[in-house]
């Protein structure tokens, strides 16, 4: 599994955000708050869900001030609910009410996406379907809720552009066919030396038919189409290529599709369209 706690893109998202939010100073911390008062606070859980970030909002404390202290008290991953403490943070106050607002932010968001991938991973139980997330994610923070996704137990699919060649109804369309797009690619990849996995989407029959008749691909996306139409093309693909089915993926009828024989379910609801789970950052009396 990707280190994403360590990956670059972590410190590179946690320094712009920081650099976004402080601008010239937390003026209203450093204008109430002495600079050298040290205080304790508490990461307060206020909805069920799956908790996602913690790891995260360490970072971000250490980022901002490496003397912080920073007590991990429930695990990415882990059901709360409300009245649970994720964690604990002492050490200069202004620091902690500086990196408040990323921290929170980064776990809410976070957090949202684990529970709705809980959700839909569970409702899959008893099938061999694997779930992936999709690129339909906020720009710049795609690692995050990328990770998110891992926390909740699915998987990711590409990251970006780079890393697959994905051929979708648009493709295909301004190719001039399917059989044309894929001859594309194989083109290209033999021109550039690349040796990327390569799937194409079928929104029929037909459409998988012609896919089947000339192969060369790696999975074939079956689009939008019914469970009756996919446990079709299932059978007629007969396990040569990969599967993966999209489109229109609710709670509701993703153990059907799952069920269809399908490899894989991509949903982009899994994080462009999730409720933040509800955190606070509070004060703690000394104890």
């Amino acid at each position: 599994m990707k280190d994403f706690l360590n990956a670059p893109d972590t410190l590179k998202i946690i320094r712009e955000a920081l650099t976004e939010d402080i601008g010239t100073g937390d003026h209203t911390s450093l204008a109430t708050i002495p600079e050298k008062a040290m205080g304790s606070m508490k990461c307060l859980i206020k909805e069920s869900g799956i908790l996602a970030g913690v790891d995260f909002a360490g970072k971000v404390f250490q980022e901002l001030d490496p003397t912080v202290h920073f007590e991990k008290c429930i695990e990415d991953g882990t059901s709360v609910n409300p009245g649970d403490i994720a964690f604990r943070v002492k050490g200069r106050v202004q620091a902690l009410l500086s990196a408040e607002r990323l921290a929170l932010n980064a776990m809410q968001r976070m957090s949202g996406i684990a529970s709705t991938t809980r959700k839909a991973v569970e409702a899959m139980k008893g099938t061999s379907c694997i779930l992936l997330d999709t690129r339909k994610t906020t720009p710049l923070v795609r690692h995050l809720e990328k990770w998110a996704v891992t926390i909740g137990g699915g998987q990711n699919h590409r990251f970006g552009l780079y890393d697959m060649i994905l051929i979708k109804d648009n493709h295909i369309d301004f190719s001039g066919g399917i059989i044309q797009a894929i001859q594309a690619a194989e083109r290209y990849q033999l021109d550039k030396g690349y040796h990327l996995p390569v799937e194409i989407e079928a929104r029929t029959i037909e459409e998988v038919l012609e896919i089947l008749a000339y192969g060369k691909v790696n999975r074939i996306l079956l689009d939008n189409m019914s469970v009756e139409m996919m446990q079709e093309c299932v059978n007629l693909i007969g396990g040569r290529f990969e599967t993966e089915a999209s489109g229109n993926i609710t709670l509701e009828n993703i153990r059907a599709k799952a069920a269809s024989g399908v490899n894989y379910i991509s949903s982009g609801a899994l994080t462009h369209s999730v409720k933040s789970l509800d955190i606070s950052l509070k004060f703690e009396a000394a104890h």
